[in-house]
């Protein structure tokens, strides 16, 4: 016998959706009320790490930063793919120990591939 999927099953989660959104609008509301109300010159002057702001905000800036951002977050989220190995070694065996080994030559390949294009030369 096939579960069939009503719209009544999805009542719990539409409740739940409803009392988290309460939640947030109750309290960014409450706190609104309710909080401290001070606007001081001070504290409506703009403020980055307690640096006085001079110049222009658009100012243009080195693609390499954004490049290495970049970088970072590709060789990042391709190392997230080895927890799940690490956590089945045993289970995957040689097979999964040469597919990561492969998985390992192309990352390294990509990183070789990065220097050589001087990506992360800073001159």
């Amino acid at each position: 016998m096939e579960a069939q999927s009503l719209p009544v099953n999805y009542l719990p989660i539409i409740f739940q959706m409803l009392v988290a959104l309460g939640f947030v609008v109750t309290t960014m509301f409450v706190t609104h009320k309710i909080g401290p109300k001070r606007k001081t010159k001070d504290k409506l002057t703009p403020f980055e790490s307690g640096i006085e702001v001079v110049g222009n905000a658009r100012t243009p800036i080195s693609i390499k930063y954004f490049l290495v951002a970049i970088l970072f977050v590709l060789f990042d989220v391709e190392v997230i793919f080895m927890y799940p190995w690490a956590v089945n070694f045993k289970a995957l065996g040689t097979t999964g120990l040469i597919e990561m080994f492969i998985f390992m030559a192309t990352l390294l390949l990509g990183f070789i591939y990065v220097i050589k294009k001087g990506a992360l030369d800073w001159d």
